[in-house]
């Protein structure tokens, strides 16, 4: 049986990135930039002003107070039609051009207006006040974004800034959620006797949504082959399959092995964790113009999916999409009270902070096992136990797995 760390390095050596494709701008929150995006034009375009007030000639200042004639008024989003002639200042808003001679802007809240004329007011002079040159941000041709970074909103607004209608990125990877089991009955409907709500497919497509997948859960597949192979043919069209249920050892367990008569390559099956030992991987056949699916058998408990979507699923949906090929973000902890730990098995327990410094200290929650999912609900993330015997003491380091 693998332990985590080597059926993580499986699942990465067969993830591969997705091919990239063109999204308008408006679509590309979150993806992955495969090109630089550089600069189509210097910005600011022009000498621009950065406050209101009036633009000047800063040599006529030497002497304060000083008073100089008006001449015209440059609103943001007109060109001023004339240099300013000596002695003048023109009346300009914040975002305006300066006029060609102009070298500074005195703030109006410096100045008082005497009608055709401004008086300004004693205060620091220095050529370039107020004032933003041409090509100060950037020039035409700066590089604004570099490839391998992900598209934020502010990384949007400058590269709109910049005029760019699409951008090439690494494509959505198509998630299929795919829960199966005669004892389910769809969430909003009411479980008759022996039967429970499927609970498990909204919360793992939602995981895969807030990865940056394209989630599409399937109706719920009945515990029989032909209904399994029906339901599974149609998932691996996706990238990567979440099969939920139907993966250990008992007679209803049918999952891997219809995966396999569709041609699912078995990669591994079962993994020393807990919650969620069971976990089936394989990947599908080859396809034309993605690579193969990446097809992950679920415990049907619900913490044990969550515990290895978390191990398994989400560093793999970052190789999709073209990101370092990273495992869980498990950093180090300190153990608010003393732990048992017994096994071969790496253990994740529901947990939360006591204490917000570095290093964390944090303590497991109360659970009743791999389906309460109430105390999971209240969790920070997972206290996580190496395998091995022996007691952790308060105080001594844990690994602890965010679930934010």
């Amino acid at each position: 049986m693998l332990t985590v760390a080597e059926a993580l390095a499986r699942v990465l050596e067969h993830a591969r990135p997705l091919p990239i494709v063109d999204r308008p701008l408006e679509t590309a929150l979150g993806r992955r930039l495969a090109d630089d995006v550089r600069a189509d034009a210097d910005q600011p375009p022009f000498d621009k002003a950065l406050v209101d007030g009036y633009a000047v000639r800063t040599g006529d200042l030497a002497e304060l107070p000083r008073r100089l004639a008006v001449g015209e008024t440059i609103p943001a989003g007109r060109l001023p039609t004339r240099p300013l002639a000596p002695g003048e200042a023109a009346v300009i808003m914040t975002g305006a051009p300066l006029p060609p001679d102009a070298d500074g802007v005195v703030m109006v809240e410096k100045t008082d207006r005497d009608g055709d004329a401004v008086v300004i007011h004693p205060q620091p002079i220095a050529s370039g006040m107020n004032r933003l040159p041409r090509g100060q941000v950037y020039r035409d041709g700066d590089r604004l974004t570099p490839a391998g970074v992900d598209l934020t909103p502010v990384r949007l607004g400058l590269l709109a800034a910049a005029g760019e209608a699409t951008v090439r990125v690494f494509d959505a990877p198509r998630v299929a959620v795919v829960p199966t089991g005669d004892e389910l009955v769809d969430f909003r409907e009411t479980p008759g006797p022996g039967q429970i709500r499927n609970s498990n497919a909204p919360m793992l497509a939602a995981l895969a949504a807030g990865r940056g997948a394209e989630a599409w859960t399937s109706p719920i597949l009945a515990d029989e082959a032909d209904a399994l192979r029906d339901g599974f043919r149609e998932a691996l069209g996706r990238d990567v399959v979440l099969a939920i249920g139907g993966v250990s050892a008992g007679q209803r367990d049918l999952a891997p092995e219809v995966l396999r008569s569709l041609g699912v390559r078995e990669v591994f099956h079962k993994v020393r964790i807990r919650p969620g030992k069971p976990l089936w991987f394989g990947v599908g056949p080859d396809r034309d113009g993605r690579p193969p699916a990446l097809v992950f058998g679920l415990p049907g408990n619900p913490l044990s999916g969550l515990v290895n979507f978390l191990n398994f699923v989400a560093p793999a949906l970052d190789v999709l999409q073209g990101r370092p090929s990273r495992g869980p973000a498990i950093a180090p902890a300190l153990a608010a009270s003393r732990l048992e730990r017994r096994g071969d098995l790496e253990v994740f327990l529901p947990a939360r902070i006591v204490e917000p410094s570095r290093p964390l200290a944090v303590e497991p929650l109360k659970s009743q096992g791999s389906a309460d999912m109430a105390a999971v609900a209240e969790a920070d993330g997972f206290l996580v136990l190496t395998a091995g015997d022996g007691a952790i003491e308060a105080g001594e380091i844990v690994g602890f797995l965010p679930l934010g």
